[in-house]
């Protein structure tokens, strides 16, 4: 099974839609979707999402399941540097890097700031649905792998958000979700793949085959959104710095 696991396009976020460059990407990636297989479709409940997946559904004449669980990941926690409430995937390098549990796919829910804004229920909660979700299509959860009930070569695309599509990466991958949170960055309207693999009969493994691709945007000729990064040298005033 392949896992296409969407990221919205350019967001205009005081209206929960998106940019005028926001509605281009997701044309484009319409374009590009169009032209697959793909055998279902799931999209965030929040608008930005749903946005971005109306022109892919409009252009394949389909329709997608929503799934309250695939919104932005949102807990908050107390930020260390500010003192002020922030959604709990947003902290600087010198602050969630010197915490050695944050490294640890058991542990980084265990730290102060995750246990007072109870970030790891919401992240039990949301692998848990996305479990569901996989058991449906014939893959059920064992241990750190998937027993393959329905073995199949079925193409699922889920639009979403980059904090809960790092969610979805860390429970695959058994990975900390700090990790991917701040050492990966999933651009608007980019498409990541993860495809299972099943060396012995049955027991089936999730490998990411591309993160973030944005083939698309560039075979249009349309520049990728800075939107999600942050200033890549202090002095670049015109980026954002926090």
């Amino acid at each position: 099974m392949k896992l296409l696991i969407i990221r919205h396009a350019e967001p205009d976020y005081t209206v929960d839609s998106l940019t005028e460059k926001g509605f281009r990407e997701a044309s484009y990636l319409a374009e590009r979707l169009a032209k697959l297989k793909i055998d279902a479709f799931y999209v965030s409940p929040l608008g930005r999402a749903k946005d971005t997946a109306a022109l892919t559904l409009k252009k394949m004449g389909r329709k997608a399941t929503e799934c309250e669980w695939l919104r932005e990941f949102a807990p908050m926690i107390v930020r260390p540097d500010t003192k002020n409430k922030s959604v709990s995937w947003d902290w600087l390098p010198q602050d969630w890097t010197t915490e050695e549990r944050n490294y640890d796919r058991a542990m980084w829910g265990e730290t102060d700031a995750m246990r007072a804004g109870k970030v790891k229920e919401e992240y039990q909660w949301v692998a848990e649905a996305f479990d569901k979700l996989l058991a449906s299509h014939g893959y059920v959860r064992e241990q750190n792998y998937y027993r393959a009930e329905r073995s199949n070569n079925d193409t699922i695309a889920l639009f979403c958000h980059f904090g809960v599509e790092s969610v979805l990466l860390s429970h695959l991958l058994g990975i900390s979700p700090m990790i991917i949170w701040h050492g990966f960055c999933a651009l608007p309207s980019s498409v990541t793949t993860v495809i299972t693999e099943e060396r012995r009969k049955g027991i089936a493994y999730f490998r990411v085959n591309g993160f973030g691709d944005l083939s698309h945007l560039y075979a249009a000729g349309e520049e990728p959104s800075f939107a999600a990064r942050f200033c890549e040298s202090y002095e670049n005033k015109e980026e954002r710095h926090d």
